[in-house]
């Protein structure tokens, strides 16, 4: 056997990623996908595996988390040695959006 013949598809240069077949969890995220948004898949991306990823990153939901306008701690924490410090308290609001915790903090500093 030749040293051509034993390499594997795991040793291929990461350039041809393309080429890698693609998997079976990809192929069920990309069918849930365009099942939940009416879509198909295009017949290219189903036999390439960088095709598929770019179409499951271009159509993935986009659902931020709840929290993701929160403050974060570091910035609540900051706030509050602020507040401490000039005796201001730190309006109510300011804990459930970071830009207005924000302007809070750029406002008191």
């Amino acid at each position: 056997m030749t040293n051509a013949a034993r390499q594997s598809w795991f040793d291929a240069p990461s350039n041809d990623y393309h080429m890698l077949p693609v998997t079976d969890r990809q192929m069920r995220y990309a069918r849930a996908i365009a099942e939940k948004s009416a879509m198909e898949i295009p017949v290219e991306a189903q036999r390439d595996r960088k095709a598929l990823s770019d179409w499951i990153s271009a159509h993935k939901p986009r659902d931020p988390s709840p929290f993701a306008n929160y403050p974060t701690g570091k910035q609540v924490a900051f706030a509050e040695r602020i507040s401490r410090t000039k005796r201001r308290p730190i309006p109510a609001e300011c804990f459930r959006d970071k830009q207005m915790m924000s302007q809070w903090i750029d406002r008191n500093k």
